[in-house]
């Protein structure tokens, strides 16, 4: 397999669009979820982020942009689908809809709305998990969704913020506990595992230090740390927070398309390699342009 096609399989392009895909996962883990309300969250988010939604100006971050969204919805439903073919867990269509729902709008808190002061992103950057949770419910509201949906995907949105302790979060039950696993696994697998993970990185630190939350000297000590960071805060979320879910990504590649690898986990490991490799050349130089400079698709 070519990296083109690779490329394109990964991203859930290979047989038609994103959306395409989105539908015939959902459909082969619960078929009675309604296809139209899948497209209807994917079409609302989009113009979320496009700043086509009354009220919120959409955005222009570099890193939490819509094209990691969709990688994380994507990324949830291959879970769900990895997770249903095993047949370890039942999954219903309520548990289905959560997730999707979450991944969905797990950073649109993110979005600046015009409420918000012009220029100043650390009110909605910083702790964005509960303003994402706002915007969902709005969206549920709209829909005459239950408000126990919009209740539960609270919770599963705070899954997905890296410094959380699930253990430590209020009393929930055991479907939205592994709702919670799937969208933060989803959320961190999807990040680390992009093709365009490395040249995102810059944009990343300048969002940190923009919403106050800023760990590195520079960009390039993010760079610097991000085996440790995988190695010590990434693997163990993963193996131990949300319950090794991730396993189940290798099992959707297998019945979905007949390979029997986790290209997410062998994307990760390429990425972390390749960013060594082009530290030991640069050092503490300005070449990094150079080594990284793939511009990922428009979403």
């Amino acid at each position: 397999m070519d990296n083109r096609t690779l490329t394109l399989l990964f991203e859930g392009r290979a047989g038609g669009s994103l959306l395409d895909e989105l539908l015939f996962l959902a459909a082969e883990v619960c078929p009675e979820l309604e296809p139209l309300l899948i497209e209807d969250v994917h079409y609302h988010v989009g113009r979320l982020y496009e700043g086509r939604v009354p009220g919120v100006r959409g955005s222009d971050l570099p890193y939490h942009n819509l094209r990691h969204c969709r990688m994380v919805v994507l990324a949830t439903m291959r879970l769900f689908h990895g997770l249903a073919g095993e047949g370890r867990f039942p999954i219903d269509s309520g548990m289905l809809l959560r997730g999707f729902l979450a991944a969905s709008f797990h950073d649109s808190g993110m979005l600046a709305t015009d409420d918000d002061p012009q220029g100043d992103v650390r009110d909605y950057l910083y702790g964005h998990e509960t303003r994402s949770a706002l915007m969902l419910r709005h969206f549920a509201e709209r829909c005459g969704m239950p408000e126990e949906i919009a209740r539960d995907c609270a919770t599963i949105i705070k899954y997905t913020d890296m410094t959380s302790d699930p253990a430590l979060f209020e009393a929930h039950g055991e479907k939205v506990q592994l709702v919670g696993q799937v969208v933060g696994s989803a959320d961190i697998l999807a990040q680390m595992a992009d093709r365009y993970y490395l040249e995102s990185l810059s944009g990343l630190y300048r969002e940190q230090c923009a919403g106050g939350v800023c760990r590195h000297v520079s960009a390039l000590d993010l760079m610097k740390k991000t085996r440790q960071f995988y190695n010590q805060v990434v693997l163990p979320r993963l193996d131990i927070a949300f319950s090794r879910i991730s396993a189940a990504m290798r099992t959707h590649f297998r019945l979905r398309h007949n390979i029997d690898r986790d290209l997410y986990l062998e994307n990760i490991d390429k990425n972390i390699a390749y960013l060594e490799a082009v530290i030991a050349t640069c050092g503490d130089s300005d070449c990094f342009a150079r080594h990284l400079k793939r511009l990922p698709p428009a979403t």
